[in-house]
């Protein structure tokens, strides 16, 4: 089985090396299903793991269940199955209380939460999935904790991710994150399942994705309140995205920590790192709607891999807007490479030529100092 490995021996340093986490928390382990109040001592237990990685000096984000198993005891819709409009009503008060037990589980360690509320749509749109990233990212460098959910209280049946699962693994692409542990009721992918099946074995390690893995969480598709199938194919998405994922147990205190000490889970290990997977994307999926020329030292910057400001810009072509994908091409018309333009085409004609600090006087508002960034951008394409 090349896909899959069958050693328990794991490198335990694959979560302390993370420059960027991002913890999946399911209702489940958040919530007492009977009551619909928040378990305090876990959370807390946990925000001492989280503590302890921005210690180390990671970046966190955390992505969230709970808020419609919190919001409908306040409501006096407990105990029945709720409708589309009423889960939505649930969301919205227990948004509110869930934010909070963060906030305060937290503050013990002085550490500030940011609640952001995402849906499909901001992941599929590129300018409001550009809008995402970059509020993640200032975020990130204030050391705040974003605490992520998805947005149920305007969702519909439609526009809905359905699962937090895929949810994080959203997030994780969208913010170049190394490292996804989804925090789960179960321990990993077994090859059958465990319930069921006594010679089930947990598999620690996958490193392709193959329909024989696809199989392994089909036979144990009922495990977990997610779903094994939901989760593998949050796995694709962090795999195609070059970040590694845990599926790991977290109904225990202090989850991260027995992970990091070697407990039981199962890793899923991509080919390439965030960056490169990020750049093969802009390089083979996107079409390009505009083209802009440079001058001979932008041309050299890009070069040695410097981000393209304007004043390097000397002409704009095509009708684009911010987040789009663009050529960068030579006074002579080489082709340099192709990227994401942090500015509309508009924008770019007013700014060109001039030096980053002048783009608020000239726009009226302060963007990025960047035309393109060079992680938005692939040189040679």
């Amino acid at each position: 089985m090349d896909s899959v490995t069958g050693t328990q021996a794991l490198d335990k340093s694959l979560l302390t090396a993370a420059k960027r986490l991002v913890v999946k928390i399911g209702s489940a382990l958040l919530v007492d299903d009977e009551t619909g109040t928040v378990h305090h001592t876990w959370l807390d237990a946990l925000c001492d793991d989280i503590a302890d990685a921005q210690g180390r000096g990671q970046e966190v984000v955390i992505v969230t269940s709970g808020a419609i198993a919190v919001g409908r005891g306040p409501l006096g819709m407990k105990g029945r199955k709720l409708r589309l409009e009423e889960k939505q009503a649930a969301a919205a008060t227990g948004q509110m209380r869930l934010a909070h037990a963060y906030q305060q589980s937290l503050a013990r360690h002085n550490i500030t939460v940011a609640q952001v509320l995402i849906t499909l749509d901001d992941t599929e749109d590129r300018r409001r999935y550009l809008n995402a990233r970059n509020t993640l990212d200032t975020l990130l460098k204030l050391r705040a904790v974003p605490v992520i959910n998805e947005n149920d209280s305007v969702a519909t049946a439609e526009i809905r991710f359905g699962d937090n699962d895929r949810l994080a693994a959203r997030v994780s692409q969208m913010i170049s994150a190394d490292t996804l542990v989804l925090l789960s009721d179960i321990d990993g992918l077994y090859t059958a399942n465990p319930r069921t099946t006594p010679t089930a074995e947990l598999v620690p390690e996958v490193r392709e994705i193959t329909p024989e893995v696809e199989a392994m969480a089909g036979a144990a598709s009922d495990l977990g309140s997610g779903g094994m199938v939901t989760k593998l194919m949050a796995a694709k998405i962090c795999m195609g995205a070059g970040c590694r994922m845990a599926i790991a147990p977290g109904k225990q205190p202090r989850p991260l920590s027995r992970l990091i000490d070697g407990g039981r889970c199962t890793w899923f290990l991509p080919a390439a790192e965030p960056r490169a997977a990020r750049k093969r994307w802009v390089a083979g999926s996107l079409q390009t709607l505009g083209t802009l020329v440079v001058d001979d030292g932008a041309a050299a910057a890009l070069n040695s891999g410097k981000s393209l400001l304007p004043a390097g810009v000397i002409d704009v072509s095509g009708e684009f807007e911010r987040g789009d994908a663009v050529e960068v091409r030579t006074k002579e018309g080489r082709i340099l490479g192709k990227g994401l333009s942090a500015y509309a085409a508009g924008d770019i004609s007013a700014i060109k030529g001039q030096k980053s600090e002048k783009i608020e006087e000239i726009l009226g508002f302060r963007g990025r100092s960047e035309v393109i960034h060079r992680d938005d951008l692939v040189m040679g394409s």
